[in-house]
């Protein structure tokens, strides 16, 4: 191993570029003759558009063009589809309705695209807005999630009758009921998992370019893949080649599952730019990205848990409604159904487990995949429970989790739900956190915060996902004459440090340093196929297929040495960078085997082409399953409501570590965000569809006061699912969080009566609760 091999603290190599402002946004680009598109959006959540008048706009100064869905229709422009049909559980399909770029016939949520602007100016194009007559005829509009389903509720599309897109269930729902009917006792919990903006720090954006002398429409875009968008621009929205669409991101601010998708103002750019022929540009503003980007989470459950008299879990089941939005995004009905059913077995050997999900339209921004993508809400859903349980029983929330784990010897181990978890030591990670935690010395810590009025409590919660996995993903490394290595990947770096994990393989397994080394993504020209960065794919699914081009690379590579050194290719051995012919000093280094590989009169091997340029494919048997434990301290102010997060301790297993550095900052990311949700975050709209929260004047990000110094370790248990022995990172703190978070804060508020508290526990919302049971406390 050298100084950049597997499990070193390598900084990132991409930090310097990006921090010191040379980091290249899709705003930072400026095309020649370039314009500017702006989006007039409806202000109602739900309205018939009975006209639409754009006449004066078209008038108005520096105005290049305004267009309407009928433009679009007469263009022949198709919509967005969603991706993953889901089937109800009696078999009828979910009502799909494809969304229009702009509105069609009515609008559907507040933010909803209506017209668009393209001007020689944003500032023209925004005053030509101004111009535009739309009569809108106000509708019904149903924001709720619980109400969506009720009689009477006001329907979002006529055609889904009662506001349902699908009734869908995994589990057995007869063993389930036989457990419950047994049961010694059953615990139940109603909770909400609330709804999310994402806001990422670079909000979307979209440039629209158009080459006229190769019939290519071109997008320059924040994405988390541009292959996956190229290929629905192609067939859904233009219905040309793939060849025709060229789509390229660079450096990206941020996405946490926001832009995996499409959304209408990428392709309207494009359409724009082949209308004018000019480069058509959109940046959204942060109230745009409150009504216009995909939301996550917005779960209503009610939970169930039944148990025997020593404690043990006979059956679970969990009901939800999941709010799916206006419209159907790309995966939309995919996170509450099969992106996370299967995780409400948990860690736990619970011999039966039902989950029964409905999806229903909302007059709201689509929901879709946020950093963790329904299993956040299982892992919620299922601690929560679980704690509930045990101040029921009266045994205390390590205990009762103790009694119910699956054992690191039964693994791998098929889950009632059909989770194969191939490895894992649940228990460990529990001890572990619980002693790094000083769980034993809380009592102490409790009564220290009594005597100054404050209130302290203690959660845990254990969770396990399932990512990594899902399609294939390929890599190209390419030495060029110089010997510098250039690797393709088809994902995506938003943030996570791609370009430093790659290297490292390549570092690791050839030999060769860093600084030799460059990573290229986020060009569908430049690299024909890949599948994008989601799931926490990038380093299980991505980086093994960095791993086997490595393998191809020394394969070709013995080849050419076996003929430079005068050996059999049997002889050859290559290690640190160099290869050797076994038991001689005779080697030479992968560098100059490659630049060898150009010159013709060195290499005089018919199968090899000059160079070394090696591809290779890795498909995942099956996902990964990162787990581990989060144990939060908290202590709160009774007069204010606040909450202080005192101690934060978390032991998780990723499996071979590759980046300890790195890895730290996914999961302190990932727990900043849960502990966002849990505290202090909630996209609230009113009975109208209004968005109440539209603004970070209303919607509370978390801020560093907000966390503490964060205790994290980990325990490798290497992944049998993959060559490099990873189990994914990216979500894991965002997992853990919520629950050991509202877990803590319901144990210090016990005295009060309180079983449960939804999230977020703001301060006004845990001032109520304090205040209204002063007397019952006392």
């Amino acid at each position: 191993m050298g100084q950049f091999g597997f499990g070193q603290a390598v900084r990132r190599v991409e930090d310097v570029r990006l921090v010191t402002g040379r980091g290249r946004y899709t705003d930072d680009m400026t095309l020649g003759r370039q314009t500017y598109a702006y989006m007039l959006r409806s202000p109602y959540a739900h309205a018939r558009i009975a006209s639409v008048d754009v006449s004066a706009a078209k008038a108005a100064p520096g105005v290049l063009g305004v267009y309407t869905v009928d433009d679009l229709q007469a263009d022949g422009i198709g919509g967005i589809p969603c991706l993953v049909p889901i089937k109800s559980t009696d078999g009828s399909r979910m009502y799909a309705p494809q969304r229009p770029l702009l509105a069609k016939g009515a609008t559907k949520h507040v933010g909803d695209a209506v017209v668009m602007i393209v001007a020689e100016t944003l500032d023209q194009a925004r005053d030509a807005s101004e111009l535009v007559e739309i009569d809108y005829e106000m509708l019904p509009a149903v924001a709720s999630t619980a109400g969506a389903l009720a009689a009477g509720a006001p329907q979002v599309w006529p055609e889904a009758k009662g506001n349902l897109c699908f009734d869908w269930e995994m589990g057995d729902r007869a063993a389930v009921d036989s457990a419950f009917a047994a049961a010694a006792h059953v615990t139940k919990v109603d909770l909400v998992n609330n709804r999310i903006v994402v806001n990422s720090m670079e909000p979307r954006n979209a440039i629209g370019d158009y080459d006229r002398n190769d019939d290519k429409m071109v997008l320059y875009t924040s994405s988390q893949g541009v292959h996956g968008l190229q290929r629905q621009l192609a067939s859904n929205i233009f219905k040309v080649p793939n060849a025709r669409i060229r789509v390229v991101t660079r450096d990206v601010g941020g996405g946490f599952g926001m832009k995996i998708f499409l959304y209408p103002e990428q392709p309207l750019v494009m359409w724009a730019a082949k209308k004018i022929g000019r480069p058509v540009k959109w940046t959204g503003d942060r109230a745009e990205a409150f009504t216009s980007d995909t939301q996550g989470r917005d779960h209503v459950t009610t939970a169930e848990l039944a148990l025997d008299a020593a404690g043990k879990f006979l059956a679970m089941r969990f009901s939800t409604t999941a709010a799916l939005g206006a419209y159907l995004s790309n995966f939309g009905p995919f996170i509450p159904t099969m992106a996370g059913a299967k995780l409400y077995a948990a860690v736990y050997t619970t011999p039966a487990v039902l989950y029964h999900v409905k999806g229903v339209f909302t007059n709201t921004v689509p929901v879709d995949a946020y950093r963790g993508a329904g299993r956040p809400e299982a892992a919620y859903a299922v601690e929560r429970l679980v704690d509930a349980a045990a101040r029921e029983v009266g045994l205390s929330p390590a205990e009762i989790r103790r009694r119910n784990f699956i054992p690191p010897e039964a693994m791998p181990y098929t889950t009632c739900l059909g989770s194969e978890y191939d490895s894992g030591d649940f228990l460990k990670n529990m001890e572990d956190a619980l002693a790094r935690g000083d769980w034993d010395g809380f009592e102490a810590r409790k009564a220290d915060s009594a005597k100054r009025g404050k209130l302290r409590g203690i959660g845990l919660a254990n969770y396990i996902e399932a990512c990594g996995g899902g399609a294939d993903e390929n890599a190209t490394i390419t030495f060029d004459e110089s010997g510098h290595v250039t690797v393709h990947v088809g994902s995506q770096s938003n943030g996570q440090g791609h370009e430093t994990a790659y290297s490292q393989i390549v570092a690791d397994q050839l030999g060769i340093p860093m600084e030799q080394i460059t990573v290229f993504q986020g060009d569908s020209d430049r690299y024909g196929f890949g599948r994008g960065t989601g799931g926490s794919r990038a380093l299980p699914v991505g980086g093994s297929a960095v791993l086997k081009a490595t393998e191809k690379v020394i394969a070709v590579g013995k080849k050419i040495a076996s003929r430079q050194l005068e050996a059999a290719e049997a002889d050859i051995e290559f290690a640190d960078g160099r290869f050797t012919i076994a038991g001689t000093d005779r080697s030479v280094e992968i560098t100059e085997i490659a630049k060898s590989s150009y010159m013709p009169n060195k290499v005089d091997i018919a199968e090899i082409d000059p160079g070394i340029d090696e591809t290779a494919r890795f498909m995942p048997a099956e996902a990964t399953y990162p787990n581990g434990c989060h144990l939060v301290e908290v202590e709160i102010d009774p007069e204010t409501g606040i909450v202080l997060i005192d101690r934060y301790t978390v032991v998780d297993d990723f499996g071979r570590v590759m980046n300890p550095m790195m890895l730290a900052g996914q999961v302190h990311g990932g727990i900043a965000q849960g502990v966002g949700q849990a505290l202090l975050e909630e996209t609230i709209y009113d009975e109208d569809g209004q968005m109440v929260t539209g603004s970070f004047m209303d919607y509370c990000m978390p801020r560093a006061d907000n966390l503490p110094q964060i205790d994290f370790s980990y325990n490798e248990v290497p992944c049998t699912r993959n060559p490099l022995g990873v189990k994914g990172a990216g979500e894991a703190g965002a997992i853990g969080a919520p629950p050991a978070v509202i877990n803590a804060v319901v144990d210090a508020l016990t005295d009060y009566g309180v079983s449960h508290i939804d999230m977020p526990a703001t301060p006004a919302r845990i001032w109520s609760i304090v205040n209204a049971g002063r007397a019952q406390a006392a």
